[in-house]
Protein backbone atom coordinates (compact mmCIF):
# COMPACT_ATOMS: atom_id res chain seq x y z
CA UNK A 1 0.00 0.00 0.00
CA UNK A 2 1.27 3.45 -0.93
CA UNK A 3 2.45 6.27 1.70
CA UNK A 4 -0.62 7.59 3.55
CA UNK A 5 -0.39 11.34 1.16
CA UNK A 6 0.53 9.36 -1.45
CA UNK A 7 -2.71 7.11 -0.96
CA UNK A 8 -5.20 9.89 -0.36
CA UNK A 9 -3.96 11.85 -3.57
CA UNK A 10 -4.36 8.99 -5.72
CA UNK A 11 -7.91 8.39 -4.54
CA UNK A 12 -8.55 11.80 -4.76
CA UNK A 13 -8.00 11.70 -8.04
CA UNK A 14 -9.73 8.44 -8.89
CA UNK A 15 -13.02 9.45 -6.70
CA UNK A 16 -12.78 12.97 -9.47
CA UNK A 17 -12.46 10.59 -11.95
CA UNK A 18 -15.66 8.70 -11.37
CA UNK A 19 -17.26 12.46 -10.83
CA UNK A 20 -16.71 13.13 -13.92
CA UNK A 21 -17.80 10.29 -15.63
CA UNK A 22 -21.06 9.99 -13.62
CA UNK A 23 -21.71 14.03 -14.47
CA UNK A 24 -21.40 13.07 -18.36
CA UNK A 25 -23.69 9.86 -18.15
CA UNK A 26 -26.18 12.02 -16.57
CA UNK A 27 -26.89 14.21 -19.49
CA UNK A 28 -26.98 10.98 -21.96
CA UNK A 29 -29.30 7.95 -21.60
CA UNK A 30 -29.47 5.50 -19.49
CA UNK A 31 -31.18 2.64 -17.51
CA UNK A 32 -32.50 2.67 -14.11
CA UNK A 33 -34.82 0.54 -11.81
CA UNK A 34 -35.62 -0.11 -8.49
CA UNK A 35 -33.33 -2.62 -6.30
CA UNK A 36 -36.17 -3.06 -4.07
CA UNK A 37 -39.24 -0.48 -3.59
CA UNK A 38 -37.91 2.54 -2.61
CA UNK A 39 -34.54 1.98 -3.80
CA UNK A 40 -33.48 3.13 -6.86
CA UNK A 41 -30.28 2.52 -8.91
CA UNK A 42 -29.45 2.74 -12.71
CA UNK A 43 -26.68 1.64 -15.08
CA UNK A 44 -24.30 4.82 -14.07
CA UNK A 45 -24.34 3.15 -10.66
CA UNK A 46 -22.99 -0.18 -11.74
CA UNK A 47 -20.77 1.35 -14.29
CA UNK A 48 -18.82 3.51 -11.26
CA UNK A 49 -18.59 0.22 -9.28
CA UNK A 50 -16.47 -1.38 -12.01
CA UNK A 51 -14.30 1.50 -12.48
CA UNK A 52 -13.81 2.31 -8.88
CA UNK A 53 -13.18 -1.68 -7.87
CA UNK A 54 -10.96 -2.24 -10.10
CA UNK A 55 -8.88 1.14 -9.93
CA UNK A 56 -8.75 1.26 -5.81
CA UNK A 57 -7.60 -2.77 -5.69
CA UNK A 58 -5.02 -1.72 -7.66
CA UNK A 59 -3.77 0.50 -5.26
CA UNK A 60 -4.28 -1.62 -2.04
CA UNK A 61 -5.10 -5.48 -3.51
CA UNK A 62 -4.16 -6.41 0.00
CA UNK A 63 -8.17 -4.46 1.20
CA UNK A 64 -11.48 -6.06 0.89
CA UNK A 65 -14.28 -4.16 -0.57
CA UNK A 66 -17.54 -3.44 0.67
CA UNK A 67 -19.95 -1.14 -1.78
CA UNK A 68 -23.48 -0.59 -2.53
CA UNK A 69 -23.18 -1.99 -6.04
CA UNK A 70 -21.27 -5.41 -5.52
CA UNK A 71 -22.88 -8.74 -3.64
CA UNK A 72 -21.30 -8.79 0.18
CA UNK A 73 -18.72 -11.15 0.22
CA UNK A 74 -17.51 -12.79 4.01
CA UNK A 75 -13.93 -12.51 2.57
CA UNK A 76 -13.96 -8.79 3.58
CA UNK A 77 -13.45 -9.93 6.88
CA UNK A 78 -10.54 -11.45 7.09
CA UNK A 79 -8.37 -8.69 5.35
CA UNK A 80 -6.83 -5.78 7.00
CA UNK A 81 -8.29 -3.36 5.12
CA UNK A 82 -11.01 -2.77 3.44
CA UNK A 83 -12.34 -0.08 0.84
CA UNK A 84 -15.81 1.20 1.60
CA UNK A 85 -17.34 2.46 -1.06
CA UNK A 86 -20.94 4.41 -2.06
CA UNK A 87 -20.41 5.25 -6.29
CA UNK A 88 -23.25 7.05 -6.39
CA UNK A 89 -24.62 8.42 -2.97
CA UNK A 90 -27.82 9.76 -3.25
CA UNK A 91 -29.02 8.25 -6.40
CA UNK A 92 -32.46 10.23 -6.67
CA UNK A 93 -30.37 13.36 -6.90
CA UNK A 94 -28.79 11.72 -9.43
CA UNK A 95 -31.89 10.79 -11.15
CA UNK A 96 -33.79 13.69 -10.78
CA UNK A 97 -30.55 16.24 -12.65
CA UNK A 98 -30.51 17.46 -9.08
CA UNK A 99 -26.53 18.01 -7.73
CA UNK A 100 -27.30 16.62 -4.17
CA UNK A 101 -25.10 13.60 -5.18
CA UNK A 102 -21.82 12.32 -4.57
CA UNK A 103 -18.98 9.76 -4.96
CA UNK A 104 -17.74 8.55 -1.85
CA UNK A 105 -14.48 6.13 -1.18
CA UNK A 106 -12.89 5.32 2.41
CA UNK A 107 -10.15 2.88 3.23
CA UNK A 108 -10.96 1.36 6.74
CA UNK A 109 -8.07 -0.58 8.61
CA UNK A 110 -8.56 -1.80 12.39
CA UNK A 111 -12.63 -0.60 12.33
CA UNK A 112 -11.80 2.95 11.33
CA UNK A 113 -10.91 5.41 8.13
CA UNK A 114 -8.00 6.07 7.21
CA UNK A 115 -9.22 8.45 4.30
CA UNK A 116 -11.98 9.56 3.32
CA UNK A 117 -12.81 11.58 0.00
CA UNK A 118 -15.91 12.83 -1.28
CA UNK A 119 -16.28 13.72 -5.14
CA UNK A 120 -19.94 15.87 -5.59
CA UNK A 121 -18.93 17.39 -9.30
CA UNK A 122 -22.40 18.80 -9.61
CA UNK A 123 -21.98 21.00 -7.01
CA UNK A 124 -17.86 21.74 -7.55
CA UNK A 125 -16.97 20.12 -4.58
CA UNK A 126 -14.50 17.91 -3.50
CA UNK A 127 -14.23 16.32 -0.01
CA UNK A 128 -11.13 14.61 1.91
CA UNK A 129 -9.70 13.93 5.08
CA UNK A 130 -6.82 10.98 6.47
CA UNK A 131 -7.11 10.24 9.84
CA UNK A 132 -5.07 12.49 12.45
CA UNK A 133 -4.38 15.55 9.47
CA UNK A 134 -7.25 17.17 9.21
CA UNK A 135 -10.17 17.87 6.57
CA UNK A 136 -10.82 19.79 3.32
CA UNK A 137 -13.00 20.86 0.59
CA UNK A 138 -11.61 21.72 -2.55
CA UNK A 139 -8.26 22.20 -0.51
CA UNK A 140 -9.96 24.56 2.24
CA UNK A 141 -9.49 23.40 5.34
CA UNK A 142 -12.96 22.52 7.17
CA UNK A 143 -13.94 23.02 10.88
CA UNK A 144 -17.16 22.92 12.50
CA UNK A 145 -18.89 25.32 13.77
CA UNK A 146 -18.35 26.64 17.76
CA UNK A 147 -22.68 26.10 18.13
CA UNK A 148 -23.23 25.35 22.22
CA UNK A 149 -26.77 25.73 22.15
CA UNK A 150 -28.69 23.02 20.92
CA UNK A 151 -31.99 25.80 20.51
CA UNK A 152 -31.21 27.32 17.00
CA UNK A 153 -29.24 24.48 15.55
CA UNK A 154 -29.13 23.91 12.36
CA UNK A 155 -30.19 20.87 10.61
CA UNK A 156 -30.20 18.85 7.12
CA UNK A 157 -34.32 18.24 6.61
CA UNK A 158 -37.25 19.37 4.26
CA UNK A 159 -39.28 19.82 7.40
CA UNK A 160 -38.79 19.13 11.35
CA UNK A 161 -41.35 17.35 13.48
CA UNK A 162 -42.64 19.43 15.82
CA UNK A 163 -41.49 18.18 18.86
CA UNK A 164 -38.17 19.67 17.67
CA UNK A 165 -39.58 23.14 17.10
CA UNK A 166 -36.35 24.63 18.52
CA UNK A 167 -34.30 23.72 15.69
CA UNK A 168 -33.37 25.48 12.40
CA UNK A 169 -34.20 23.71 8.86
CA UNK A 170 -31.55 24.39 6.12
CA UNK A 171 -30.93 22.68 2.64
CA UNK A 172 -30.61 18.66 2.06
CA UNK A 173 -28.79 17.22 -0.39
CA UNK A 174 -30.24 13.48 -1.08
CA UNK A 175 -26.70 12.44 -0.22
CA UNK A 176 -26.63 11.80 3.71
CA UNK A 177 -22.85 11.85 3.00
CA UNK A 178 -22.89 15.49 1.57
CA UNK A 179 -25.38 16.47 4.90
CA UNK A 180 -22.48 14.96 7.40
CA UNK A 181 -19.90 16.93 5.03
CA UNK A 182 -22.18 20.17 5.99
CA UNK A 183 -21.98 19.53 9.34
CA UNK A 184 -17.75 19.37 8.95
CA UNK A 185 -18.05 22.99 7.24
CA UNK A 186 -20.06 24.55 9.57
CA UNK A 187 -23.12 24.77 7.64
CA UNK A 188 -24.85 22.86 9.81
CA UNK A 189 -24.58 21.58 13.66
CA UNK A 190 -26.29 18.73 13.66
CA UNK A 191 -27.10 15.23 11.23
CA UNK A 192 -28.98 12.33 12.56
CA UNK A 193 -30.68 9.36 10.94
CA UNK A 194 -32.82 7.23 13.75
CA UNK A 195 -32.48 3.55 11.56
CA UNK A 196 -30.79 0.91 10.48
CA UNK A 197 -28.46 1.86 7.62
CA UNK A 198 -25.63 0.94 5.29
CA UNK A 199 -21.10 1.72 6.53
CA UNK A 200 -20.67 2.68 2.72
CA UNK A 201 -23.26 5.76 3.35
CA UNK A 202 -21.34 7.53 6.31
CA UNK A 203 -18.07 5.83 6.44
CA UNK A 204 -15.95 8.82 4.59
CA UNK A 205 -18.24 11.48 5.28
CA UNK A 206 -17.74 10.29 8.89
CA UNK A 207 -14.08 10.91 8.52
CA UNK A 208 -14.39 14.10 6.97
CA UNK A 209 -16.63 15.03 10.16
CA UNK A 210 -14.18 13.90 12.66
CA UNK A 211 -11.28 15.49 11.24
CA UNK A 212 -12.93 18.95 11.10
CA UNK A 213 -13.78 18.71 14.48
CA UNK A 214 -17.16 16.99 14.64
CA UNK A 215 -18.39 14.23 17.64
CA UNK A 216 -19.85 11.32 15.32
CA UNK A 217 -21.67 8.27 16.95
CA UNK A 218 -24.50 6.00 15.75
CA UNK A 219 -27.82 7.36 16.63
CA UNK A 220 -27.64 5.63 20.06
CA UNK A 221 -24.61 8.10 21.20
CA UNK A 222 -21.65 4.95 20.84
CA UNK A 223 -18.46 4.82 18.44
CA UNK A 224 -18.93 3.70 15.09
CA UNK A 225 -16.80 0.73 13.85
CA UNK A 226 -16.57 -0.39 10.07
CA UNK A 227 -16.33 -3.18 8.51
CA UNK A 228 -18.74 -5.15 10.60
CA UNK A 229 -19.97 -8.28 9.68
CA UNK A 230 -23.40 -7.02 7.92
CA UNK A 231 -21.52 -3.68 7.20
CA UNK A 232 -24.28 -1.89 8.84
CA UNK A 233 -24.76 0.54 11.60
CA UNK A 234 -27.71 2.32 13.91
CA UNK A 235 -27.63 5.68 12.40
CA UNK A 236 -25.37 7.82 12.79
CA UNK A 237 -25.29 11.76 14.82
CA UNK A 238 -22.81 14.07 13.63
CA UNK A 239 -22.76 17.33 15.53
CA UNK A 240 -20.85 20.08 16.38
CA UNK A 241 -19.22 18.68 20.28
CA UNK A 242 -21.05 21.33 21.98
CA UNK A 243 -24.51 20.20 21.00
CA UNK A 244 -23.81 16.54 20.79
CA UNK A 245 -24.80 15.14 24.39
CA UNK A 246 -28.33 16.86 24.16
CA UNK A 247 -28.76 15.85 20.76
CA UNK A 248 -28.15 12.15 22.19
CA UNK A 249 -31.06 13.68 25.02
CA UNK A 250 -33.38 14.79 22.48
CA UNK A 251 -33.33 11.58 20.15
CA UNK A 252 -33.05 8.75 22.91
CA UNK A 253 -36.55 7.83 23.03
CA UNK A 254 -36.68 7.90 19.10
CA UNK A 255 -33.28 5.98 18.94
CA UNK A 256 -34.85 3.50 21.36
CA UNK A 257 -37.95 2.72 20.04
CA UNK A 258 -36.10 2.29 16.10
CA UNK A 259 -32.84 0.01 17.38
CA UNK A 260 -35.22 -3.23 18.01
CA UNK A 261 -35.92 -4.74 14.25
Amino acid sequence: MPAPDTLLNAVSAIAAEAGQLALGRGASDYRRWEKVPGHPVCDVDLELDAMLRERLTKLDPEAGWLSEETVDSAERLLGVRTWVVDPIDGTRDFLRGRPGWSVSIALVEGGRPLIGVLDAPARGEHWRAQAGMGATRNGLPLMVSGRTSFNGARVPADSLPKVDFDLVAVDKPNSIALRIGMVAAGEADLLATLRWGHEWDIAAAALIAQEAGATVTDALGRPLRYNSTKGEAFGILAATPGIHAAAIDRLAERAAAGVIR
